[in-house]
């Protein structure tokens, strides 16, 4: 399996013929991406909560690849609501499965929007409260991966990997909004992923951290190993 970074917390996952874009956030959108919305291809989307800094993309790429979306049942909806035809809406808990593996939804510790206006999809202006996070949980090519979604360090994260053996978990570092690179060692402490990459880190000011700082940690305090990816580059699996 190849994962793919487009910055922030934005990635593709490809094996074969699938590539699962989770959380999609391109450029113009997306200062950090090397990528626009016209040059990615994917399958599958998968998205983890609706705030525009996870969602910004999923429409328009959508509509353009017919990708089939998963997301939770109120994001689902709102993306029909937009001319998404293949949808998937499953709740917390919901696993969806596909010739190639499959995709849950589990909790995350974090606030939930989606953008009130087609015309500014980037805006935070008039959000719309909806639902609640979730963490994605999905298995490509026999491996597991576990993207957390913005969230906050939780108890759980060691139950979800418990039940689902994880072999690379993306966890967000940058702090503010999310839990920081402090809580982020314990995250991997807790889940016992092979491979550590961490995410929602550098993009903006608010969210600037110390990501080699991160691994050093991660990698004296556990057996993972943490692999730094710029926005573009890839790492096998």
């Amino acid at each position: 399996m190849e994962i793919k970074f487009h910055g922030h917390s934005c990635f593709e996952l490809s094996e074969g013929e699938t590539t699962v874009l989770v959380d999609p956030f391109l450029k113009p959108n997306n200062p950090a991406a090397v990528h626009s919305a016209e040059e990615v291809e994917p399958t599958h989307i998968a998205i983890s909560h609706g705030h525009a800094d996870h969602i910004a993309d999923a429409v328009p790429v959508a509509r353009r690849t017919g990708a089939r979306c998963v997301a939770i049942v109120e994001i689902a909806n709102w993306l029909e609501a937009r001319g998404v035809e293949a949808v998937t809406d499953p709740n917390l808990g919901g696993t969806v499965s596909f010739e190639w593996g499959w995709i849950k939804l589990v909790p995350a510790w974090h606030t939930n929007t989606l953008p009130g206006s087609d015309e500014a999809p980037f805006s935070a202006e008039h959000g719309i409260s909806i639902g609640t996070a979730t963490g994605l949980l999905i298995n490509l090519g026999g491996q597991t991966v576990y993207h957390s979604g913005d969230t906050c360090l939780f108890g759980d994260m060691k139950l979800i990997a418990e039940r689902n053996p994880v072999d690379v978990a993306l966890l967000p570092i940058g702090g503010h909004y999310t839990m920081d690179r402090h809580d982020g060692v314990v995250a991997a402490e807790l889940v016992g992923a092979g491979t550590v990459i961490p995410m929602h880190y550098d993009t903006f000011p608010p969210i600037a951290t110390d990501s080699a700082a991160f691994k050093a940690e991660v990698e004296s305090k556990t057996s993972s190993q943490v692999v730094l990816l710029k926005p573009g580059q890839s790492h096998a699996t």
